[in-house]
């Protein structure tokens, strides 16, 4: 999951007339992007605002927009427990800070460059060796299903492909899971990328 926070948080409020005054982050825990909604496909965005002490703890913690309610509190939850480097109340600097930062909810940025190429050359024999000790309810988390579906979502602009489009053809592909197991213990030789569904199969 990639996520989004200004860089040294610039203080976005209050009446600061001294030099510009910089939160630094000291223990700021990514909020944890819910498995349920990375499996489904969904991504968005929340902006949270908050309150930084003196001392460096938050408080306060408010959510002003997201895209989806288990976003929101994901991001409240990593929020809460936010930690930045005190300061000394002095030469304009105030006692407690309001900040409104984004947060950024997506399938990682850093995938491999050619994902499809990689994909189309997956045989099932490195699927099936990679979920060998794990329970069904888990092979949807594989890296071979979740890189099909960050594949979806990052590679294709909304012009290309509609979030409708996208979340439909995700879902197709979860459905599936199962069954392209199942066709690849049984031919291991076989190419994972000709058994996921056509429509997903044109795009890589």
């Amino acid at each position: 999951m990639r996520w989004l926070l200004s860089v040294l948080l610039l203080v976005v409020s209050g009446d600061i007339r001294a030099e510009e005054f910089f939160l630094i982050p000291e223990n700021n825990p990514k909020p944890v992007y819910p498995v349920a909604l990375q499996r489904t496909g969904i991504v968005g965005d929340v902006k949270v605002r908050f309150v930084v002490k003196a001392d460096g703890s938050v408080s306060k913690v408010s959510i002003v927009q997201s895209d989806h309610p288990d976003l929101a509190e994901a991001t409240r939850v990593a929020i809460t427990q936010w930690r930045f480097r005190p300061w000394v109340v002095e030469d304009g600097r105030p006692a407690e800070q309001e900040v409104v930062a984004p947060m950024m909810f997506r399938y990682d940025s850093d995938l491999p460059l050619h994902t499809n190429q990689l994909l189309n050359e997956l045989k099932c024999q490195d699927l099936i060796e990679s979920i060998a000790h794990a329970p069904e309810q888990v092979w949807l988390d594989s890296a071979a299903f979740h890189y099909t579906r960050a594949y979806l979502t990052n590679a294709f602009s909304r012009a290309m492909l509609s979030d409708e489009q996208r979340l439909d053809l995700i879902a197709k592909l979860n459905r599936k899971v199962i069954g392209i197991v199942s066709q690849c213990r049984n031919n291991p030789q076989s190419r994972f990328a000709g058994l996921l569904p056509d429509e997903i199969r044109k795009l890589l």
